[in-house]
């Protein structure tokens, strides 16, 4: 189970759009991160589709877009100072030593410095450290949203598959 907010979505339908934002995010974030639970090592690395996609890599891949979105472009440093792939392809690379509790580790810690990140920021702020140019944290959310969507969607069919076998 992950230690990710669990306010419902539910819960913020009179809320400032903030929260519903932040309230949608973090449901997608806590689906993605669940998405390994019951899983072993061995499914949640195996490839069932020609491209590097797997459970445990869509994770890690959502660990860099959190530094992407919430570190790179809150701070404006660099994807090398804060130690993360260079592309979204390189980020679902898995290496010898990951492993689900540790992919999961750090997409909670991601996901927590994210918050953090914007805790300050209004959505009209401009965030300046994106390749894309200047953009309003507003975009950058929906942005976030639909990405986080699409990847629950991949690792639902994924799980799916893997539970069939």
């Amino acid at each position: 189970m992950s230690s990710l907010p669990a306010r419902s979505v539910e819960e913020v339908m009179d809320q400032p759009l903030r929260a519903q934002f932040e309230a949608f995010i973090d449901a997608h974030r806590r689906a993605l991160h669940d998405c390994l639970d019951g899983m072993t090592e061995e499914q949640a690395r195996r490839s069932l589709v020609p491209s590097r996609t797997t459970l445990l890599g869509l994770v890690k891949h959502a660990t860099f877009v959190e530094r992407v979105w919430f570190d790179e472009a809150v701070t404006c440093r660099s994807r090398a100072e804060i130690g993360i792939p260079a592309t979204p392809d390189e980020s679902f690379i898995l290496a010898d030593d990951d492993t689900i509790a540790g992919v999961q580790r750090a997409y909670r810690e991601a996901c927590a410095a994210s918050r953090r990140a914007t805790s300050s920021l209004g959505l009209d702020d401009v965030l300046r450290g994106n390749r894309r140019g200047p953009l309003p944290l507003r975009w950058v959310y929906l942005h976030v949203l639909r990405e986080l969507a699409q990847h629950c969607g991949h690792a639902d069919i994924l799980r799916e598959q893997l539970l069939a076998r």
